[in-house]
């Protein structure tokens, strides 16, 4: 479990980063791919893509406390190569069905439930794997370089997946993110990392107690508490806002898929710039203060997206729904490394991987319930009427957060 390296970045790091950064790519790619599927080539609504999103992280809410204590209990190297294959052949699924005509949107949500729940996996392997990689001092470094990467994916997907959605069709830009599963599993075979032996003899009733402890640890006896009920919350505004962007731009403000690539891109702009700041701006104010000012930028951002309505022409509206993603980005950009990087230190090894997927699996219920309940309130009472409340909620998590002591909180050394 040593690192292998005391620098920073260490040739392993930066093989996983590759990996990371190529297979976040595609992953944006699919996302804007199927969110354009949905609207545009099945001709779903807002509340058909609330339940996209929603099948896709229902598997969190499913599995995903027992997957943390399985991944826990083994070398997590393994699991991240092989479940890197599988979502691959998931996704080769879905363009495979839309030219046999056997794609539909029941047909679409099975394929992403799988998807997700192979997800679930990878991700308790991956988030868990990194503090085996790194020293305890580089961690928030090595979150903020992995952050860099997601943004700059961030910032590419959208736009690379406007232009193939409109040269391809959406079933077929699928197709990028499953060449990326399998450059991220090739990439990450080649890392030689120490890891413990698997524990052998494990019973059910021994994973479910293993559970309820990773559960007791992220709630009561880490310090975590405070941290994870606030993102909690804050997923709620940002379920709310992924069910609403596509629509949002879409149809009420009457853009193009381009355009709305080209807006997704800025978020991404955003992002690079939060990260390349992130670990200054901790080192100043501090990891309370510094996640505490990501949440005000969020709410500015929706805000700003909301303006977007009241532009004078396609074009400027393009342009002010672009400046607030790019403050959402900005914020999204700064507040992870910090809160990934604070909860692994705080967390020993053999906790990691049931903290973090505890932890997620609770956001990502938040998301399956709130998804669908966001699209059925854009539809009865209009898509910028809901924005208001996603704008709301991210008020409130700012405010409560910035009343609690967590804002003195830094991370430990």
């Amino acid at each position: 479990m040593t690192p292998t390296s005391a620098g920073f970045p260490t040739a392993s790091f930066l093989r996983f980063w590759r990996a990371e950064a190529v297979s976040g790519f595609g992953s944006y790619v699919t996302l804007f791919a199927l969110q354009t599927l949905v609207v545009l080539t099945l001709g779903g609504t807002a509340a058909d893509v609330g339940w996209l999103n929603a099948a896709e992280t229902l598997p969190y809410v499913v599995f995903g406390i027992i997957v943390g204590a399985i991944v826990d209990g083994r070398r997590r190297l393994p699991i991240m190569v092989r479940t890197d294959l599988v979502q691959m052949v998931l996704l080769i699924a879905i363009p495979l069905l839309w030219w046999a005509d056997l794609l539909s949107l029941p047909v679409l949500l099975v394929v992403v439930f799988l998807y997700g729940t192979v997800a679930v996996i990878n991700v308790a392997a991956s988030m868990s794997f990194l503090p085996r990689l790194v020293e305890r001092h580089h961690l928030q470094p090595a979150h903020a370089r992995i952050d860099g990467a997601d943004a700059v994916a961030m910032t590419a997907g959208p736009a690379v997946g406007g232009v193939l959605v409109a040269a391809l069709g959406a079933p077929l830009t699928v197709l990028v993110d499953s060449a990326t599963y399998l450059f991220s599993a090739l990439t990450l075979r080649r890392l030689r990392v120490d890891e413990p032996p698997p524990r052998s003899g494990v019973t059910a009733r021994g994973l479910l107690g293993e559970a309820a402890e990773g559960v007791r640890w992220a709630y009561r006896g880490s310090g975590l508490s405070t941290l994870a009920l606030s993102t909690h919350a804050w997923f709620v505004g940002h379920a709310m806002l992924m069910v609403l962007l596509a629509p949002y731009v879409l149809t009420s403000l009457g853009l193009t898929a381009f355009q709305f690539g080209l807006i997704g891109a800025a978020g991404g702009v955003g992002a690079i710039l939060g990260a390349l700041i992130t670990t200054r701006v901790g080192r100043w104010a501090g990891t309370g203060w510094t996640i505490i000012l990501c949440h005000g930028i969020t709410t500015l951002g929706v805000v700003v997206l909301l303006l977007a309505g009241r532009a004078s022409g396609p074009t400027m509206a393009a342009v002010v729904a672009a400046a607030g993603q790019g403050l959402y980005g900005l914020a999204m950009g700064m507040s992870n490394s910090h809160e990934m990087s604070y909860r692994q230190l705080v967390t020993p090894d053999e906790l990691q991987a049931r903290t973090n997927t505890t932890l997620r699996s609770i956001n990502r219920t938040v998301v399956v319930v709130v998804s669908p309940l966001a699209g059925l309130l854009a539809v009865s009472r209009g898509v910028p009427q809901a924005l208001v409340v996603a704008a709301a909620v991210f008020a409130l998590v700012t405010v409560g957060l910035a009343l609690t002591s967590f804002r003195d909180v830094r991370a430990p050394a």
